[in-house]
């Protein structure tokens, strides 16, 4: 079942974006202080026992951009389409929200072309780039995101 995430989440998915071997290190963690911030942002997908298996978050950017990050599905649980689910739960949410473009910073080009995903030219989300990039460690020199968009 895909829902927005809860308070009792917060360790679950901290878990998940900090396990960076078992996703090849293709997400950048977060902190618990980041987490409680942007909880409201993520929507989470639990099993029959009500275990979280899986994250994505909608960050919004500006009033007409948001992000698909944090995307996380734990590996036992992949290939269930689970996180096809919760990329179209952020894109359902950012039209409810009335922001009709939506991108994401990906190494898995494959998996967002699939859902109507396009490459887009980084410097055309500097909003992007003067928040997180600048912080992460892989910027610049060492970073293999593409960049991706999709108009809804």
């Amino acid at each position: 079942m895909i829902r927005k995430a809860r308070i009792e989440d917060v360790k679950a998915i901290h878990g998940l974006l900090m396990h960076r071997e078992e996703h090849e290190g293709l997400v950048l963690p977060r902190s618990f202080s980041q987490l409680y911030s942007h909880l409201r942002d993520f929507f989470v997908v639990v099993d029959d026992d009500g275990k979280v298996i899986g994250c994505c978050a909608l960050n919004i950017i500006w009033d007409n951009l948001a992000e698909i990050r944090s995307l996380v599905v734990d590996p036992v649980h992949r290939g269930k389409r689970l996180g096809r689910k919760l990329v179209e739960a952020c894109l359902s949410e950012a039209v409810t929200l009335g922001i009709y473009k939506v991108y994401t910073l990906t190494e898995q080009t494959a998996f967002f072309a699939h859902l109507g995903f396009e490459p887009e030219d980084m410097d055309q989300l500097n909003q992007k780039v003067f928040t997180d990039c600048l912080n992460c460690p892989r910027f610049p020199d060492h970073c293999n995101e593409v960049a991706m968009i999709m108009n809804l």
